[in-house]
């Protein structure tokens, strides 16, 4: 629990980051934007509609906050990519955002393989896209050894948390999940074989019948993934679903009150 909690520290921590390091000319980019995002041409930067904090050098290239924010008065996105350019997968995640998540502020940890722009594409309500990103310094995190043996990955997979703190007329919800989110591309430290791809690639969070975000993941989410997020509470329980890659699902509801 102590490691739950060091976790959900380190996102909290995460505004201490670098602003003064945008988006640089990236060739890689300019292969991805259209043949993997499907854009012809490149999205706007705004920071007041969407920005984006990450450490110019990461502390751990396996653990790397990410923080999604809006400014109060912004227009509502209603999904958003969040793109690793030189990560072997560049799609790091999708997501889908419930009314009850804008303004957003919206928190996760990511694998960084190298040194990269690391960028979120949001889509608003009438179709447009807004671009935000930093430049992150950081090698080595989706190869980066499992941070448990494969015992403890078995006997805890799937364990979630969730703690909730009001923020004035809104909560700061932050769940944990428990999942080694192995990217393929780690070795048992073991045996020195290759540990086979197996994260979650599907999460959807509720509060009742109402929708504050789904998730589509790729390799590049951290172990033991961990969410934090502002939202405007309606007093119902919260439940999340997730299933991974091997087809496990898990669901569990948290009585929490707005």
């Amino acid at each position: 629990m102590k490691a739950w909690l060091a976790a959900a520290a380190l996102l909290m921590a995460s505004p201490a980051l670098a602003q003064e390091n945008p988006l640089r000319p990236s060739e890689t980019w300019d292969d991805l934007r259209e043949s993997v995002m499907g854009l012809s041409e490149e999205p706007p930067i705004d920071s007041g509609i969407l920005d984006v904090d990450a450490p110019t050098r990461a502390n751990d290239a396996a653990i790397v906050p990410i923080r999604l924010t809006q400014a109060p008065d912004a227009p509502a996105l209603t999904d958003l990519s969040l793109v690793i350019d030189e990560n072997p997968a560049p799609v790091a995640a999708e997501y889908s955002f419930g009314e009850a998540l804008m303004p957003l502020d919206f928190e996760v940890r990511v694998r960084v393989d190298a040194y990269t722009d690391l960028r979120a594409i949001g889509t608003q309500a009438d179709g447009s896209k807004v671009m935000a990103g930093r430049f992150v310094k950081a090698s080595g995190g989706c190869s980066a050894p499992a941070g448990k043996d494969m015992a403890a990955v078995e006997e805890t997979m799937g364990e979630m948390r969730w703690k909730t703190v009001q923020d004035g007329d809104r909560n700061i919800g932050t769940l944990m999940i428990r999942h080694p989110m192995f990217s393929g591309l780690q070795r048992d430290q073991v045996t020195l074989l290759n540990i086979p791809a197996h994260f979650i690639d599907r999460l959807e969070v509720r509060q009742g019948d109402e929708l504050l975000f789904t998730m589509q993941a790729g390799i590049s989410v951290s172990e033991d993934p961990v969410f934090r997020f502002g939202y405007t509470p309606n007093g119902k329980p919260i439940s999340v679903h997730a299933e991974d890659t091997e087809g496990n699902i898990w669901d569990r509801t948290f009585d929490v009150a707005g």
